[in-house]
């Protein structure tokens, strides 16, 4: 196997991960209602000593439950934002078979990618106050950032190494004065 195949082949494991993880997160946006009870169930139940270790946890989550539970019965189409949401996720999935495609002539969309991370933090930062989440809950979500960012800067990497063996040679042609 060529140093190019190889670096093709790492690029391309690295962006199915990355993909994947955008889908498993798109796809959970969907189902709030249902995991926010599944979550209270769990932490009252069989998980029980989670929620003792960490009570503001329950907390959180029987403030969120109630919210969402409130919004189901009342203003379904307040979720709609979040289907909107998991949508969001499934499509920023797609665009990364550009580069999986054709890493080189699509690193735009790896840039894109450490783009929208960074812009995680500013969010969270900003709009968690904003909306009365708590510290330790805005942490969790600039963790998707931070995480986030560190295939894709493995990614950006490798194609950049993949560009250089690539790349084809370019001649110098002189020109004689006439």
């Amino acid at each position: 196997m060529t140093e190019q195949n190889a670096l093709l082949r790492r690029i391309r494991v690295w962006l199915v991960f990355f993909i994947v993880c955008l889908v498993l997160s798109g796809a959970t946006a969907f189902p709030l209602v249902t995991e926010m009870r599944l979550a209270h169930d769990a932490l009252t139940g069989w998980a029980s000593p989670v929620a003792d270790a960490f009570p503001g946890l329950l907390e959180w989550i029987e403030r969120v439950r109630a919210g969402l539970d409130t919004a189901d019965s009342r203003y379904p189409f307040l979720l709609y934002g979040t289907d909107w949401l998991a949508f969001a996720h499934l499509v920023i999935a797609v665009a990364f078979y550009g580069p999986y495609r054709d890493p080189v002539r699509n690193v735009w969309v790896v840039d894109f990618g450490m783009i929208a991370c960074a812009g995680i933090v500013p969010l969270a930062l900003i709009c968690g106050p904003i909306r009365d989440i708590p510290v330790w809950w805005s942490l969790i979500d600039m963790s998707f950032g931070v995480f986030g960012v560190v295939p894709l800067l493995v990614v950006r990497r490798q194609i950049k190494r993949l560009e250089a063996l690539t790349e084809p040679v370019m001649t110098v042609r002189r020109t004689l004065p006439v």
